[in-house]
């Protein structure tokens, strides 16, 4: 058969089978083409593609993540529940299934394993990758809720003196939230005062109730308690600048004495970090540099030349990461 023919026949077969296999995928085809479309054009996020998509198919496993609302919600994420869960679930199908063709395929071709040892890691790791996956998207409302907390938190001492002036100066509490929404020296708190005059502004609501809203939904405790402080001095018709001032204060000896407790947690890191990360690993890269020079040690993962390769480029700074994470955890914003 010449090429001319053999080239010929390829097309009509694969034009046939376009045909065939056209019908059935017509619906995603379609709505990945509108997906793609919106993403150039900016009006489509991933979130609302994954809503569209599997978005009515979620509702027996919602009380699964029950929780994620409520973290959703103290994130300020600004994305809709069943959207997130949708999102979740979506990518972590996509990630098991490149992880389910990327890992039979390396292994086939580079490791040269057999087809079913490699369909069964491939398997195996799809598991691990989309469940690993799910607990990202799970663990990282509840991340990001605490670090807007931890942020809050730091925030109140000036925030609280900023509107104590504001009130003693005779500022309507309404207005003392539409100041702090420019406030620069609180970042954090301004983002929660836009949502309350967003409330007021737009939706109508009265400011005491907004400030109730944003009382429920904040995941600072302290800024919930001043919050209703603030509601119960308006209310009782009291001096809010006197309450601000007095919770100013009390904000700023809270805040010096964790940063008293912080330097001394941070002494005792320091001691740790020398000790597992400065002196242990210079121990034993001496040890097992001179192992290998002398021809002792085992073989396999025993070789003293592979594990302080494994020490050296994976150990210290696999370590270092996970330490500047926990400093990173337990250190407060300043």
């Amino acid at each position: 058969m010449s090429t001319g023919k053999f080239s010929e026949k390829v097309r009509n077969l694969c034009a046939r089978a376009f045909r065939v296999l056209r019908p059935p995928f017509l619906p995603v085809t379609r709505r990945i083409r509108k997906w793609l479309e919106g993403i150039s054009g900016g009006s489509t996020r991933p979130q609302a593609f994954a809503y569209q998509l599997v978005g009515e198919k979620t509702t027996r496993i919602l009380p699964i993540f029950k929780d994620v609302d409520v973290n959703l919600q103290k994130s300020e994420l600004r994305i809709g529940f069943k959207a997130y869960v949708s999102w979740a679930i979506l990518a972590s199908l996509l990630v098991s299934i490149s992880t389910l063709i990327l890992i039979p395929t390396c292994l086939i071709i580079a490791a040269y394993l057999p087809v079913t040892p490699a369909l069964l890691f491939g398997i195996g790791g799809a598991m691990f990758a989309g469940a690993f996956t799910i607990i990202g998207f799970y663990v990282y409302p509840i991340f990001r809720a605490d670090s807007l907390k931890r942020d809050l938190d730091d925030e109140l001492p000036f925030t609280t003196s900023y509107m104590a002036i504001l009130a003693g100066a005779g500022v309507s509490p309404d207005r003392i939230f539409v100041s702090l929404t420019n406030a620069r020296i609180s970042p954090s708190v301004s983002v929660e005062a836009r949502t309350i005059v967003r409330d007021v502004e737009l939706f109508g609501v009265d400011i005491l109730s907004a400030l109730e809203s944003a009382s429920k939904r904040t995941p600072s405790e302290k800024f919930k308690e001043m919050l209703e402080g603030f509601i119960g001095t308006a209310h009782s018709g009291g001096n809010l600048s006197a309450y601000l001032s007095n919770r100013s204060r009390q904000y700023m000896k809270l805040k010096r004495i964790t940063l008293q407790k912080f330097a001394d947690t941070l002494s005792i890191l320091a001691e740790f970090y020398v000790t597992l990360l400065v002196a242990g690993p210079l121990i034993f890269v001496v040890m097992l540099a001179v192992m290998g020079m002398l021809g002792g040690g085992g073989v396999g993962l025993m070789d003293p030349r592979l594990l302080l390769s494994l020490l050296t480029y994976l150990g210290i700074p696999a370590g270092s990461l996970a330490f500047l994470i926990l400093l990173d955890i337990v250190s407060p914003r300043v």
